[in-house]
């Protein structure tokens, strides 16, 4: 899969006209429990040549190349990832730290140097704890539960005690999130259970487990009065980041 998807980065930079800045895997398999079905969602940053952002008329910041039971394929256009990073978007710090990474480059490299500057700890726990409450809410709620979805809350729930504890963006690993912020008395259950993911096609239906919902219930009011006090983020200065686009894109 590694040598198709290096094919698929390529026909995307001939068709596209764009070089890829960094490519990495941003689902369940860099999260660590991915099933064996599981598809690839490959996300990158690509660059356009200079005259393409000196165009009057509004252009596409986004490359959706292909979606299937396979592969999910698409990137963001350079300037649109520098103003998220702006905003700390936490889609683009997932990308940062992805221990799987199909491809990077110099220029991904003098980004990354500057990342952690603006990162907000407000913004990424209001993300990753809407995300959890989402997916509690709607999966998790009833005496019989969709199994999987406890993964698709516990993990943002880790990543927001994680922020609390260090201040720093989370990493994308769900072991290394568990080994550092679970508590231990729910670890026996949550291990279990990840054992069925990593193995099981399509972990379905099971009975709620009360140990970890009473766990989730504690964790999001706790995160809910955490943020409340946390005072709002400084604006970030933009100059540091003009200037990064612009030496990129004048040497593409």
């Amino acid at each position: 899969m590694w040598d198709i998807i290096q094919e698929k980065l390529d026909e995307i930079e001939r068709r596209e006209n764009v070089i890829i800045l960094h490519c990495v895997e941003s689902g369940s398999r860099a999260w660590g429990f991915a099933s064996p079905d599981s598809d690839y969602d490959v996300r990158f940053i690509y660059v356009r040549p200079l005259e393409y952002y000196l165009r009057l008329e509004p252009t596409r910041d986004v490359i959706e190349w292909q979606l299937d039971d396979t592969l999910d394929i698409n990137g963001w256009d350079l300037q649109k990832a520098l103003r998220l990073l702006h905003r700390s978007n936490p889609t683009l710090f997932e990308w940062y730290n992805s221990p799987i990474v199909y491809r990077t480059t110099p220029q991904w490299k003098q980004i990354a140097e500057h990342m952690e500057k603006y990162f907000s700890e407000k913004s990424s726990l209001y993300h990753y704890l809407s995300t959890a409450k989402s997916n509690y809410r709607e999966y998790l709620k009833g005496k019989e539960v969709k199994l999987k979805k406890y993964f698709y809350v516990l993990r943002p729930l880790l990543a927001c005690k994680w922020i609390v504890e260090r201040q720093t963006p989370p990493p994308m690993l769900f072991e290394s999130l568990a080994d550092a912020c679970l508590e231990e008395k729910i670890r026996p259950e949550v291990d279990r259970l990840l054992e069925l993911k990593r193995n099981t096609s399509e972990l379905g239906l099971g009975k709620r487990i009360d140990v970890i919902n009473e766990y989730l219930d504690h964790s999001i009011e706790e995160m809910e009065q955490i943020i409340k006090e946390l005072p709002n983020s400084k604006e970030k200065n933009w100059t540091e980041l003009n200037d990064i686009f612009l030496e990129i894109v004048k040497n593409v």
